[in-house]
């Protein structure tokens, strides 16, 4: 079976993008195929590079790089929402004159029409959060 994950909450102010993470290691685990996670809304905020959790906290910003690189998964953050709450690329920050950008390796700036390409193309699309 083929998933598609939209993740649409901040990674610790609520229990859904740890949750998204961990059915995404299922999935994996039980041998489906996970085409693409999408962060949407305030789940942007999973792709930051600048976020610092406490060393005895899961750093879940290195989990969702992690789980990208070691099994080629897209990690495609909504470029609307995260230019609205500040995060960008390099390209978008010389694009709007920012002195720096904070979007985490393995995360790319995506639109909607990747979310419906990967609709079209799972078995299975999963929301977690709003």
């Amino acid at each position: 079976m083929i998933f598609s994950i939209t993740v649409q909450s901040p990674p610790y102010s609520t229990q859904a993008s740890h949750t998204a993470y961990q059915f995404c290691k299922a999935v994996l685990a039980q041998g489906h195929h996970l085409h693409r996670v999408f962060f949407y809304q305030d789940g942007i905020y999973n792709a930051t590079s600048l976020a610092a959790p406490p060393q005895d906290e899961l750093d879940l910003f290195a989990g969702w790089q992690n789980l990208a690189k070691e099994n080629k998964i897209e990690l495609v953050v909504c470029i609307a929402a995260a230019l609205r709450r500040g995060v960008l690329n390099q390209e978008e920050s010389i694009r709007y004159q920012k002195d720096a950008f904070n979007l985490a390796e393995g995360f790319i700036l995506g639109g909607l029409g990747q979310l419906i390409e990967a609709a079209a193309n799972s078995d299975r699309i999963v929301t977690f959060g709003n």
